[in-house]
């Protein structure tokens, strides 16, 4: 099945990005008949070096996001995964050298396309008598034994173009940038892993992978890697991904080792979340520290992707204090991040936090029969949400993001490995308040409202009271809009009997879970007044509220332990 795409055409789909770029950044301007983009201030470059580089669509921000000040002068874009055209790579040439610039340096990934299309118009160029040089970049670290066509030119080349800009807006000459830069390539290295491939525009997904695989080593064009790995952490693949870019019987290998300074740049190949690509850095840098490697400057983004690949690239280059010099020189590419001028090992990540305030003592001896009966109440009630942590996952699915279960399973969790430091005070008030805390900490989500109460049963229907107030203030949910709040509203309104003197614990709490329970499976028939589910056709909710059927659970536990 091909997929979707949000496209005006498949012919035109290259044209119409670019496009869109240039129309909304004044610093750029297209070459008139080409898929070439150019700076707008290209008269300002008389008596440099211009930079041009490109290839094939699908990569972006690469590489129209790195033309500016300190970094490319224009770009030639191909179609998707394409090598553009021998006459539009001339036509930039042509063009940047009538701007007044003393020569060009051509930086092309390595692939065969590439390679020839750039070669071409380059000896056209130079037979015209412009001054023309060619880098071709080689980062890929995939393969352990080197084949003819050589390393595939990867995310590195960002680096590469950040290095040449620096040095050509230093005024450095072309023969000397091209030579330095050849030297920076050499000491660098990138490898890609990916959950699952892409698809080209009017096309069906490149390759296929089953659910528990994932592609390492693979390329920027769809194509497969060098092997498939089952799924892991991601920890376990950011050990795997270094631990194959350095070691030194890869005949591709970076080579980093202890002591080595290096840049790091975690690339997201265009469908991985933010999420996972932070996680992904924080794995990297933990990776690499634990190997004695300094980590100089960390570069986290998209910066060379491959359409939608769900999957990242990890590139190392080698650094001294000259080089980390032209990676930090200001650029106006609006690709490039703002990264700070500093090596982020060694530097202090964390700030203590505020010590809590001092708790009055517990009047109840710890580990009394009291204690022990919280601690039995907790156990049963976070052994209840455990095992209906996939029935409420389900009902949430209808309404919500469908992880109502996994909220309260993670407070039950929590709740589990507070216990095991030790009993919990007997104290209701001290109970609820240490509660409320970890709840609030460790839940998240509109479930951890935070109660206080005294000894006696008024105090615990006035906390369930104050409880059901926060709620109402700060939830702006009202009893009948569908929410928890049902749930523990009609349960609410049973233990008003404990006010009164002489009020029986059980009696009251066994009609308060039945009406909990009774109020839970009416939220089937209400329509939803707040919460994500307010924002669902209440047609399409067949479902109890998921966090009413999780509050009457919670209340039954408490009752079946109390009886027992």
């Amino acid at each position: 099945m091909t997929s979707k795409k949000l496209v005006n055409s498949v012919a035109g789909c290259a044209d119409d990005a670019l496009a869109g770029l240039v129309a909304c950044n004044p610093n750029l301007q297209l070459l008139q008949g080409h898929r070439v983009a150019l700076r707008s201030d290209l008269d300002s470059l008389k008596g440099r070096v211009a930079l041009l580089s490109g290839g094939g669509s699908g990569h972006e921000p690469a590489h129209a996001g790195f033309i500016g000040k300190g970094m490319l002068t224009g770009v030639i874009a191909g179609a998707v995964f394409t090598s553009p055209a021998v006459g539009s790579i001339l036509a930039a040439i042509r063009a940047v050298a009538q701007a007044g610039t003393v020569g060009t340096l051509l930086i092309v990934k390595n692939y065969t396309g590439d390679r020839l299309n750039f070669g071409l118009a380059r000896e056209q160029a130079r037979a015209e008598g412009i001054p023309v040089e060619m880098v071709v970049i080689g980062d890929d670290s995939a393969f352990t034994v080197l084949k003819k066509a050589g390393r595939r030119g990867l995310c590195g080349t960002v680096l590469i173009h950040k290095v040449a800009g620096a040095l050509a807006e230093a005024g450095v000459g072309l023969e000397e940038i091209a030579k330095q830069v050849n030297v920076v390539a050499k000491a660098m290295g990138t490898l890609g892993v990916s959950l699952s491939s892409c698809s080209v525009p009017g096309s069906k997904p490149t390759f296929e992978l089953s659910a528990d695989e994932v592609e390492l080593g693979l390329g920027i064009h769809g194509e497969a890697g060098v092997r498939r790995i089952k799924m892991a952490t991601a920890d376990e693949i950011v050990k795997l991904m270094l631990d194959h870019m350095t070691n030194t019987t890869n005949a591709s290998h970076v080579p980093v080792q202890p002591g080595s300074s290096v840049v790091m740049m975690v690339n997201n190949l265009g469908g991985l979340s933010f999420l996972e690509l932070g996680i992904i850095a924080d794995a990297t840098v933990r990776s690499l520290e634990g190997r004695g490697v300094k980590i100089a400057r960390a570069l986290v983004g998209t910066f060379m992707s491959a359409l939608e690949m769900p999957g990242i690239s990890l590139t190392l280059l080698l650094v001294d204090e000259p080089l980390l010099k032209l990676i930090d020189a200001e650029t106006t590419a609006a690709a490039w991040p703002n990264v700070a001028a500093v090596s982020i090992t060694g530097r202090k990540r964390s700030r203590v936090a505020p010590a809590e305030p001092q708790e009055a003592p517990d009047s109840t001896a710890a580990g009394g029969s009291a204690s022990k009966r919280m601690a039995l109440v907790l156990e049963r009630v976070c052994s209840t949400l455990l095992g209906l942590e996939e029935h409420l996952n389900a009902l949430d699915r209808a309404a919500g993001d469908g992880d109502c279960g996994t909220t309260h399973s993670r407070a039950a969790r929590a709740i589990q490995e507070w216990l095991k430091e030790g009993p919990p005070p007997a104290s209701p008030a001290q109970l609820l308040s240490k509660l409320s805390v970890l709840l609030l900490e460790k839940m998240g989500g509109s479930s951890g409202a935070p109660l206080k109460a005294k000894t006696s049963l008024p105090a615990w229907s006035a906390a369930m009271d104050a409880g059901l107030e926060a709620m109402q203030k700060y939830g702006k949910a009202a009893p009948g809009d569908r929410t928890m709040l049902d749930s523990l509203w009609a349960a609410g309104q049973e233990l008003q009997a404990w006010k009164s003197p002489g009020a029986d614990l059980l009696q009251v709490l066994t009609k308060a879970v039945k009406s909990a329970e009774a109020a839970a499976e009416a939220t089937k028939n209400m329509e939803a007044g707040a919460g994500r589910a307010s924002y669902i056709s209440s047609a399409r909710l067949e479902q109890p509220d998921p966090g009413a059927v999780a509050a009457a659970a919670i209340l039954r536990a408490i009752l079946e332990v109390l009886q027992s």
